[in-house]
């Protein structure tokens, strides 16, 4: 299709490169909706991405040189997170419950010098451990949807994958791999499965939700928990903040 001028696509051409894309689609919608609090359903998710999805099919200009995969990914996940932002999918209540949680943890680290476990903040919040969990999966629901009023960025970090952005192969991956490893041995057995299952094995909520016989949604929110503790672990190993 490189020789393609825009709009020359045929209706037939335009409808393929679509259903050619249709993994890359649900990819996307994986990616997101591991951090979507209950109460949306991943089809609606689908159909937000497929808008997406075709409008980048109707804008791409092939003689630009840009492959349409990269074109379309910005389109598809903008068009879900628009979404998401108009129809405040993250209600006010949760986002004070974020913020709350997001003053404490940093009190509590100019106090003891170091991050609270999510046990240590179900205490000082008088809250029960699952609410934590909730709290957590919202703020990264946040973070990730670039919520105006969404975490601090230190909350926002500790909820993040951690990575490392040098290539494979140098001495800082090498270094944050060991690391990683440690941080992931270090996790409770069933926080230890979820990180597991979902990078390791690739496999969806839903499927580890029925391995570990518990519901899609609170796969998300273990994942969430598990995310907080890796970041608090490598933050304490490297003294970075």
């Amino acid at each position: 299709m490189s020789g393609i001028e825009l709009n020359a696509l045929s209706p037939e051409q335009r409808d393929a490169l679509i259903l050619d894309h249709m993994g890359l689609l649900h990819h996307i919608v994986g990616q997101l909706f591991v951090d979507i609090p209950g109460g949306i359903e991943r089809e609606d998710l689908e159909g937000y991405a497929m808008v997406g999805l075709i409008a980048a099919a109707d804008s791409w200009d092939p003689s630009r040189g840009l492959k349409f995969s990269t074109f379309a990914y910005s389109r598809i996940r903008g068009s879900v997170l628009d979404e998401l932002r108009r129809m405040d999918f993250l209600p006010r209540g949760r986002r004070e419950r974020v913020r709350e949680l997001d003053r404490y943890v940093q009190s509590f680290e100019q106090e003891h010098g170091g991050r609270p476990s999510p046990e240590q903040i179900a205490t000082g919040l008088g809250i029960t451990e699952p609410e934590v969990d909730e709290i957590l999966q919202s703020a990264r629901a946040a973070m990730r949807a670039s919520l105006d009023d969404g975490p601090s960025s230190d909350l926002a970090g500790l909820v993040s994958d951690p990575r490392c952005e040098d290539p494979s192969g140098t001495a800082e991956w090498d270094e944050m791999r060991e690391l990683l490893t440690e941080a992931i041995q270090s996790l409770p057995k069933r926080e230890q499965s979820v990180i597991t299952l979902y990078y390791a094995e690739d496999l969806l909520l839903k499927e580890i939700g029925e391995i570990l016989e518990v519901t899609e949604s609170r796969v998300s929110q273990i994942h969430s928990r598990a995310l907080y503790r890796l970041n608090t672990f490598i933050e304490a190993r490297t003294g970075s903040t």
